[in-house]
Parts: structure tokens; C-alpha cells; sequence
């Protein structure tokens, strides 16, 4: 399982900043530096990125995978200011952002990003290579050899239900097709902008004689439940659909949020669609606070911060290496989803065909 074996345009105005093209001094070694060691070790890393003073980031919704949390100990412990804006935004946006506002004292700092939008950006040259102290603990194919991108954390795709509205909860996607679930399914956003739904149709895919190299089934199977009246473009927190497909940490975090309403919210990881997914970190070659974004990581990668993610059921990278040491959390362990089996992973080639296929094809499937 993936807890033990390893394991989605914003336009602004605004002035250069310190550190972007052109910065000279301590701001151009910031933006240069490939490891706590070119700062001259963490203890100059935490005071270049304290002389910063913030830390800018966009699609970080306080409770996907505990990022609240996170966001709020990286502040505590550092003194540093996270400006947070747009947390619903996708992994799209995140790439638009990072192209719109390069230059401006508002651009990304750092990015969170379904694992397809990482490796299209990294070939974009938008990051800038950075090895967190970590670095070697984080499993070969979980990460770029230069250092542009790594995996975060990750989970399955999973059926989350609402048990009092509905009598017998989906287990698998073929019961998604019941006419019972008319109007009643929804997944997380557009697939061709969103990590999560990408995830989604992916794991259809598997569930329908597809496989990584064919993700068309996936999207068939989408277009036959929207035809068939059961899929609908809405949102489970708006409380508009009781039945939603999306990552099993998601879902877990949302029954603990929902429990105090009443709601019996149920996560199932469908056994005819079982599928893994990382998303990934990177720093933006242009951040504007680039020590504060490579100390971002460090935190991140740190175990507290592991733990943290792990905390929101989320299965950090390193989770392997801090099971093997003994400083991940066994009470978070305890709560993760269970899932039974050892996932795979598409090969990069297999994610840029996935990702070309839907963005041809998704929207005239469910016309």
C-alpha cells in the first residue's frame, strides 16, 4: 500500500522585487542557491528568509491535506508571514500565475502541483533546481535528478459518500452507472486544470480495461455517467452532491469536518479502480522571496512537516524512511485509509499522452 511501500489565469500588478531578474547581492545568491549549503548552512538559510519576512503562495486550501496547519507552524516557528491567496485555484492556474506575474512583487513563491502540471512546467524551465536536506531520503522515482520538482505527498482516489442521504453508498466506479445516483456524483474540478479530477479520470480508466498508456476509457466511462444523468459539474462542500470522487485524504478530512453537522461521511477506495498519485513541490525560478521559499521546503521536508501532511491523512514521501527511523507518528498512520495492494505509477511519457488526450477530448465527451 502506499503508506508503507512510498508513498492541479491570475493576473496582478505590482513592482519588482528583490531577487528577480536583475537583483543583485544577497537577493541573486537567494535565487541561485540549490541547497541549505550555498546559503552557507539552515542557520543563514532561516535569517535570509526571516530578511524577507513573507512567503507568497497560491492554491493552498486550509484543509487539503492539513495545509492550514502547516501554514500556521511555518509562521509560529519562523516569524515569517504566509500570504495565502486563491486556495481553490488549480494546478493550471498555478502554471498561468507563475507566467502572468513574473516580475512582480506578487508572483508565487512556491508551488504545489498535480504530478502531470510539474513535469510540463519543469520542462517550461519555471523552476528553479533546489535540494532540501532531505533530498536523499526522497525515493529516485519520486523526484527530478536536478532538483526542479519532488514529490510531496500523495493518496488514492477514492468514492466519499454522504451515508444519511444515501442508502447504500457506491463502492466501485460500475456502481457510479446505478440509476440510484442520478444526479448525485461530482468530481473535484476540470480534469484538464485539476490534479485530483485528473486522478479521477485516470483511475476510471483502470476501472474500465484502460491502462497509464490509455486514459480514454476513463473519459468515456465520465461522458456515459454524465449522459446517463448521474455526473454533475458541482462541489461537496457546497453540499451540492453527496457523492464525490476524490483523494482518499480529502475525502477522510472532510468526514471529521462534516461529523459535527451530523453528516456519515464514507470513504471507500474503489477496488475496481485502484489508483496512486503524488503531487509535487517546486520553487519559482522568479519567486520574489526565494530564501523564504527554499526554507518552505525545508520545513516541508522536515518531519514536522511530514507529520503534518500525515496528520491530514495525507502519506508524506518520506514516509518509508521515518517508518524505517521511527519518527513518523503512529497515531496518523493508524487513521490512514486502508488500502490493500502495492501501487504503480505512470511513466512520464504516459502522463503528457494522458494529459494531451483530455484536454482534447474531455469537454466534447460531455457535451
Amino acid at each position: 500500500m502506499l503508506g508503507a511501500v512510498v508513498l492541479t489565469t491570475i493576473t496582478a500588478c505590482g513592482a519588482a522585487p528583490e531577487g528577480a531578474d536583475g537583483a543583485k547581492g544577497e537577493g541573486a545568491k537567494s535565487a541561485t542557491a540549490a541547497s541549505a549549503k550555498d546559503f552557507g548552512g539552515m542557520d543563514a538559510l532561516v535569517g535570509a528568509a526571516k530578511k524577507e519576512g513573507a512567503l507568497h503562495v497560491i492554491a493552498l486550501p486550509p484543509d487539503w491535506a492539513n495545509y492550514g496547519e502547516l501554514i500556521k507552524a511555518f509562521e509560529t516557528k519562523y516569524g515569517i508571514k504566509v500570504e495565502s491567496e486563491n486556495p481553490d485555484a488549480s494546478s493550471a492556474d498555478e502554471i498561468a500565475a507563475v507566467k502572468s506575474r513574473k516580475g512582480q512583487k506578487r508572483a508565487a513563491d512556491v508551488l504545489d502541483l498535480g504530478i502531470a502540471f510539474a513535469r510540463s512546467g519543469a520542462e517550461e524551465g519555471l523552476f528553479a533546481p533546489y535540494k532540501v536536506e532531505a533530498w536523499d531520503k526522497i525515493p529516485e522515482a519520486q523526484k527530478d535528478a536536478t532538483g526542479r520538482w519532488y514529490n510531496d505527498y500523495g493518496g488514492y482516489v477514492s468514492i466519499g459518500c454522504d451515508a444519511k442521504r444515501i442508502p447504500n453508498c457506491p463502492k466501485t466506479f460500475a456502481d457510479l452507472l446505478k440509476p440510484e445516483y442520478k444526479g448525485k456524483v461530482a468530481l473535484n474540478g476540470n480534469p484538464t486544470k485539476s490534479g485530483s479530477a485528473f486522478g479521477g479520470v485516470y483511475a476510471a480508466a483502470l476501472a474500465n480495461k484502460g491502462s497509464f498508456d490509455d486514459i480514454q476509457p476513463g473519459i468515456d466511462f465520465f461522458g456515459t455517467l454524465k449522459k446517463s444523468g448521474n455526473f454533475i459539474p458541482a462541489t461537496v462542500e457546497k453540499g451540492e452532491t453527496p457523492i464525490s470522487i476524490d483523494w482518499d485524504y480529502l475525502n477522510a478530512g472532510y468526514a471529521d469536518q462534516f461529523k459535527g453537522k451530523g453528516v456519515d461521511w464514507q470513504v471507500a477506495v474503489p477496488t475496481d479502480g485502484v489508483y496512486a498519485q503524488f503531487y509535487s513541490q517546486a520553487v519559482s525560478k522568479d519567486a520574489p522571496h526565494p530564501a523564504a521559499a527554499r526554507l518552505w521546503m525545508e520545513f516541508l521536508y522536515s518531519t514536522e512537516g511530514q507529520n503534518l501532511w500525515l496528520k491530514g491523512y495525507a502519506r508524506p514521501v518520506l514516509l518509508p524512511a521515518m517508518t524505517a527511523d521511527g519518527t513518523a507518528d503512529k497515531t496518523f498512520v493508524a487513521k490512514l485509509p486502508k488500502v490493500d495492494g502495492t501501487p504503480s505509477f505512470p511513466a512520464s511519457a504516459e502522463l503528457d499522452k494522458a494529459k494531451a488526450t483530455l484536454a482534447e477530448k474531455w469537454d466534447k465527451a460531455l457535451s
